[in-house]
């Protein structure tokens, strides 16, 4: 992909597809999920070189919670291994790490690494890279609306704006492109209010074997779509 091609200021990708492609090899779905990881270190390294400022990655949604207890456990201990062993790297890219979720559910453990991740790397200046985890898009507005109920505000005083700063992240500029993998053709709860004119991608490739040819395949799309926001082609 040319650098000097104007790029979406932040990707969201629903990362799917590490179970079956580990059954695709008859292999234990535990094998998928840490191919998915090195998926995750190709595409954060390659949006860093392209010079993308957000990228959000699904990491663990609300709803998996609801996966057999050994699932969720290796993912929780993957999530920490792998944070332990690239943190240094992203610190010294200038990576700014930021949590989108609910932490209370998470173990003391996950909760520990992401405030380290969190405040080693505040005040980087480069790539933000938005791990949502323990996240629905459905709580985060849920969640907002009961904040706004306690900051006991008229209706008169709610806007669209207004709303927003009660957002998990409302720093965060809202996506222009959301990537999901593996073939499946939704959202999954994902930044339900900041996609709203999201343009989204849809891949058949599962994650462990998106690559950065995958990446320039879906920003190429991108660039030939038109975006409006509602108004018409001039």
């Amino acid at each position: 992909m040319n650098k000097d091609v104007s790029m979406p200021r932040h990707i969201g990708i629903i990362m799917d597809g590490n179970g079956r492609w580990a059954q695709k090899r008859n292999k234990p779905r535990p094998v998928g999920h840490r191919n998915g990881v090195r998926a995750v270190r190709r595409t954060i390294d390659y949006c860093d070189h392209l010079g993308i400022k957000y990228l959000t990655l699904y990491v663990f949604s609300a709803e998996n919670w609801k996966r057999p207890q050994n699932e969720v456990s290796l993912l929780m201990s993957l999530f920490v291994e792998m944070m332990k062993k690239e943190l240094k790297t992203l610190a010294q890219k200038q990576a700014k790490i930021v949590f989108l979720g609910n932490k209370d559910r998470l173990p003391e453990s996950v909760q520990k690494t992401l405030f380290e991740a969190v405040e080693k790397t505040k005040n980087n200046t480069g790539l933000v890279l938005q791990l949502a985890l323990s996240y629905g898009g459905r709580d985060e507005i849920v969640e907002a609306t009961k904040q706004i109920c306690r900051d006991a505000l008229s209706p008169e005083d709610i806007s669209e704006e207004l709303f927003a700063h009660y957002l998990f992240q409302p720093n965060t500029p809202d996506p222009e492109l959301i990537i999901r993998t593996g073939g499946n053709f939704r959202i999954s709860n994902f930044l339900l209010w900041q996609a709203a004119y999201a343009e989204l991608y849809f891949t058949e490739t599962l994650w462990p074997d998106f690559t950065e040819k995958e990446l320039d395949a879906a920003l190429n799309e991108f660039h030939l779509r038109e975006r409006r926001f509602g108004r018409v082609r001039e």
